[in-house]
This record gives C-alpha cells, structure tokens and sequence, in this order.
C-alpha cells in the first residue's frame, strides 16, 4: 500500500512537492488552515491530491512535509498540535528568513547561528521525527532537477535513523543525492545555505543552480 504523505502549506513549494509525491506514487494530501485554500493548492498541484485542514491532514499521513513559511512554521506545528505529529516523519522545508529585505542580496535570519528553526519545531514536538530537507533549493529544482553536473546533493539532517532513511528514499526517487548531516543540530549549518543559494538570484537574477558535495 502506497505511503501517505500529508503535504502542510497552500503555496508554491507545497504544490511542487504533494505533485511530486504523487508522481512516485505516494497518497498525498494537501493541507492549509481553511479546506477551501487547500482544495485550491491540491487542483493547482494535480489531479488525485486530496485536500483538507491542518488537522485532517495530520491525521491522514504517515509523513507529513512542513512546507510554510518559516515564520509561520511554529504556529502551524502548535495548530496542528504535538500529539498528531508524535512517531512520524515529518519533514521540514522551512527557512527562518524574517521579513526584513535582503541585504545586498543577502537574506536575513530571524535565529542565531547557534540555533535552528528545526531545533525550536523539535522542541515543540518532541515525539515527532523532523528531517530537515528541500531547505537548500528553489522550488523548480525541488522534484527531477536536471542539471549539467548531475544530480546535485540535498543536505539533511535529523534525530531519527529511520524516518532519515524514509526521507533518503523519497530524495533518490526525485532525482538527488543525499547527505546526511547527523542530528537536529546540523540543521544550524544547513538552514543557512538557502542564503547562499539565494545571493546569485538576487544579485545577478540567476537561480538556476543548486549545491553539490564532491567526495574523495
């Protein structure tokens, strides 16, 4: 029976993600505040992505991705509540980019750098399994990314072994290669490579790139 991942977010990034879920054959519901904005998403992302509300969302998935807005990522875990997310994988997308402009080209952070917003989720869902993924990348190169390097690599990092390993699967049906970071910590050095990966765009409009770990 297929995996049922819960996509939590309404905009660009959720809908390229529940579409490519569903592509590699995952279940897959969309999930916003109001059914009606999901609903609106889930037709945007595809045909047979199901939509619903934070909660109902939540309880469908075995995975669940947190595809919001880092500002709004702590209200979505409180909303959707500790005990829904307790034993799954949840996947976190989020950047904690504040709402100040970018400094010449240069985002700015609403965390110290020795913080992460996935630690502050972690904290407030200590039973869940959080791996950050998707963080480091625009949303074109999220799902299938063709590049002339090869596949480029996706960072992650998490407490859980095995939800890592659920999310390692997914990313090589998708196309990358996976480095793991080690725990919840790593997500202090991985958070901030989507300022890098965004100075390019912003200073010279190009955003067709994505990062690469060479090995010996």
């Amino acid at each position: 029976m297929a995996t049922k991942v819960g996509v939590i977010g309404s905009g660009q990034v959720a809908q390229v993600l529940a579409a490519g879920f569903h592509r590699y054959g995952y279940q897959v519901m969309l999930g916003a505040r109001q059914s009606a904005k999901a609903e609106d998403a889930a037709h945007k992302a595809g045909a047979g992505i199901a939509a619903g509300n934070f909660a109902e969302t939540a309880a469908f998935a075995q995975i669940v991705v947190l595809a919001v807005k880092g500002t709004a990522a702590e209200d979505a875990v409180r909303l959707i509540g500790a005990e829904q997310l307790a034993g799954k994988t949840v996947i976190d997308v989020s950047n904690p980019i504040s709402d100040l402009p970018p400094v010449n080209g240069v985002l700015q952070f609403f965390t110290g750098p020795n913080e992460s917003l996935m630690e502050r989720l972690q904290k407030l869902a200590p039973a869940a399994n959080f791996v950050k993924a998707f963080s480091c990348v625009g949303n074109a190169y999220m799902v299938d990314p063709k590049l002339p390097g090869g596949p480029p690599t996706m960072f992650l990092c998490g407490n859980s072994a095995a939800a890592k390993g659920e999310v390692i699967e997914a990313l090589k049906k998708f196309g990358w290669d996976a480095a793991d970071m080690g725990g919840v910590e790593a997500a202090r050095a991985i958070e901030p490579l989507c300022i890098l990966w965004c100075i390019p765009g912003f200073i010279n409009n190009s955003w067709t790139h994505a990062f690469k770990l060479l090995r010996a």
